[in-house]
């Protein structure tokens, strides 16, 4: 079978505890699921796209738009397990996770993320890095913030506001958008039991942390509204209206 250079793999699952359904639930008329789809296929640089389903409706929906989708098995635990599922059967040096809450999608989030995994074989996985600049987005915990070194290889991801200011403001960051892969990292990380941090925040970029793996952070000026709550959807939908005029 032939290599590719960039697979991308959107998870999506039914069981969203936050918003019900997420990858069906509907944004000016249309699935979220498709939203996301659709800013993957014109983002460039991405050989292939699939979606990893966990049920009949998504795949349903995706293929009529004329996508392509993978039924994956529900007792995989994470996201980016049910992508390490995908690239097992599609060989690529890179592979790209875009969770199915991400309609802002688009090249100027994956191409940087590509490159550094291009010009660097010690990264395992990037991701980009936003300053946070509403003091109210510290203090959610559908928001994951993350402190990264010098060399901008992460430290930490949390839920809760890091890090601690004492005195003057220290600069918060926030992870956005999808991560990188590289292919051989993603299969490390699918293999590894899930770690005590990682199940503590509940987030999977720990597992890699706890067992030592580099992840490169990515400071960008791009924001993105990711679709956690309904809430979340109000506000995509007004920012549309607003650039459709």
């Amino acid at each position: 079978m032939t290599t590719i250079e960039t697979l991308a793999v959107i998870p999506a699952r039914l069981g969203s505890q936050r918003l019900r359904a997420k990858p069906l639930f509907k944004l000016l008329g249309r699935e979220l699921v498709l939203w996301v789809l659709d800013g993957v296929r014109k983002s460039g640089r991405i050989d292939r796209v699939i979606v990893a389903a966990d049920d009949d409706r998504v795949v349903s929906i995706v293929e009529s738009a004329g996508g392509e989708a993978m039924m994956t098995p529900p007792s995989l635990p994470t996201g980016t397990d049910r992508v390490a599922y995908v690239a097992e059967k599609i060989p690529s040096r890179f592979v790209l996770g875009v969770q199915c809450d991400d309609p802002m999608v688009d090249a100027g989030v994956t191409g940087p993320m590509i490159d550094a995994l291009a010009s660097d074989s010690d990264i395992g996985l990037a991701l980009l890095a936003k300053k946070i600049e509403d003091q109210d987005e510290a203090a959610r915990d559908s928001i994951v913030k993350v402190v990264f070194g010098l060399n901008h290889n992460a430290l930490y991801f949390s839920r809760a506001p890091i890090p601690f200011a004492r005195g003057s403001a220290a600069a918060c960051f926030k992870h956005i958008g999808p991560y990188a892969w590289r292919r051989e990292a993603l299969f490390r990380f699918a293999a590894l039991p899930q770690t005590p941090l990682e199940i503590s925040e509940s987030l999977e970029m720990l597992r890699l942390l706890e067992h030592g793996e580099v992840i490169r952070c990515i400071e960008t000026e791009t924001d993105s509204i990711e679709i956690d709550t309904p809430e979340d959807a109000r506000m995509f939908e007004e920012y549309m209206r607003g650039r459709r005029g």
